[in-house]
């Protein structure tokens, strides 16, 4: 925390009565340690008066830090404005960040829980985001591991919380002129503006992850259109420059310079003719973050011709068989990662989930298990495996489990179904 918040902090420590007394308090943006209504219940608990407006009667100001306090088009929200509005005007009216508030209110466990690390999949089920997408941003450096184990990336909660409000922000149409403003107006107000700020321009940058409308790919300032090599317009621009477009086929026949070549098509394609494995490679990942998943698998096998020992390559393909329902395609790909990186934990991992959507529950569990023998402390390993032996009737033997993935997770849906199992097994979570 800065030193002006541990003041700010520091005298309402220092009334003596309860921390929010006589303080009548708000919330803008989405809090990532509770709702909005437990908040407001908080606020009545520790002596304070809850409001859903700010009014001349507002002392304190909570901002959310899942994502950020911005509206739909790229503006910072309402209350924050008018908080910041009265201050100016030498009004008596506090700004603390979530982190902030629940320091005040002495609750350091939640503060610690969302300020933990977290594994992509994870991820997925407290931010609502497809895994692919949270691998495809680590790809575009958009989000960055705090630590890898082995090939397991573990995030910051609020990194890619930020990165999927941004996204979801332009993708919307927002302006990214007044997403950077809104952005350098939360200096002071959050801790680390620099890094979204840094993260909105790489957004901007790849056009990729630019919004589309009905016609195709479109910078959301400018109106500038991008090519999109698997879109049916007629023209698309880039640069500056207009283009034709190739003819909706095949991915196969697009991109492949076999296929090409006895298709005719060789003039529309040189620029993919020149994409080397590891463009490809991002490519698949950009249409697999996308939902484009049949595209992404024949990208994925470009880039493994030239490529063949690419073990993410390989576990990216099989994520994508996994998605088409492939499962016999999935597992030979997952196998063909763990064969050439043996230490591949969540390929070890996606083995047993797909042995187990299998019924074959010997084999998933021996999967899973190899994969805790490379990272005995890996909570999706621990979350999957406890799964499969309660499903068989193994109650007993899933407990460990169940209580070593609460160790890492507290928040999502899968720490609920943990907390769930442990009170029918009479065990008390601690």
């Amino acid at each position: 925390m800065t030193n002006t918040s541990e003041r700010k902090i520091e005298e309402l420590l220092q009334k003596g009565s309860p921390c929010l007394q006589s303080e009548c308090v708000t919330f803008t943006g989405t809090l990532a340690s509770m709702t909005h209504k437990q908040a407001m219940e908080l606020v009545t608990q520790n002596g304070g008066t809850p409001t859903t407006s700010v009014s001349q009667q507002t002392t304190m100001l909570v901002v959310g830090e899942e994502g950020w306090p911005l509206d739909d088009d790229g503006q910072t929200s309402q209350k924050l404005q008018q908080t910041q509005e009265r201050q100016e005007k030498g009004q008596d009216c506090k700004i603390l960040n979530e982190s902030e508030w629940l320091h005040l209110l002495g609750l350091e466990e939640r503060r610690r829980e969302f300020h933990s690390l977290f594994t992509p999949a994870m991820l997925s089920k407290l931010l609502n985001v497809p895994v692919s997408k949270i691998r495809a941003w680590e790809k575009l450096q958009l989000i960055e591991p705090v630590r890898k184990v082995y090939r397991l990336p573990y995030f910051d909660f609020q990194e890619v919380a930020s990165v999927r409000s941004l996204a979801e922000l332009i993708e919307s149409g927002a302006s990214t002129v007044h997403l950077k403003k809104s952005l350098q107006r939360l200096n002071g107000v959050l801790d680390g503006i620099e890094r979204p700020l840094a993260q909105l321009e790489m957004l901007c940058r790849n056009s990729r992850l630019l919004y589309r409308d009905g016609r195709g790919l479109v910078e959301a300032d400018s109106g500038q259109r991008f090519l999109d090599f698997f879109s049916d317009e007629d023209e698309a621009e880039t640069d500056g420059k207009k283009r034709k477009s190739p003819r909706e086929v095949s991915p196969v026949v697009i991109m492949h310079p076999a296929r090409n070549r006895m298709h005719g098509n060789v003039e529309e394609t040189q620029e993919q003719l020149r994409w080397s494995s590891k463009k490809w490679y991002r490519e698949g990942c950009r249409l697999l973050a996308a939902n484009r998943t049949q595209e992404a698998v024949e990208a994925f096998r470009l880039s493994l011709i030239e490529d063949p020992a690419n073990a993410d390559a390989h576990f990216n393909l099989a994520e994508a068989l996994y998605r088409l329902n492939n499962l016999s395609g999935a597992l030979e790909r997952y196998y063909s990662t763990v064969e050439i990186d043996e230490n591949f934990i969540e390929a070890w991992t996606q083995l047993g989930c797909v042995y187990s959507e299998l019924g074959e529950y010997d084999s998933a569990m021996q999967a899973l298990e190899i994969a805790l023998e490379v990272h005995e402390e890996y909570p999706d390993a621990h979350w999957h495996l406890a799964d499969i032996l309660y499903q068989i009737g193994r109650h007993d033997e899933a407990v460990p489990h169940w209580k070593m993935y609460l160790d890492h997770d507290r928040q999502s849906p899968w720490a609920e179904t943990a907390r769930q199992r442990l009170l029918e097994a009479n065990v008390i979570d601690e």
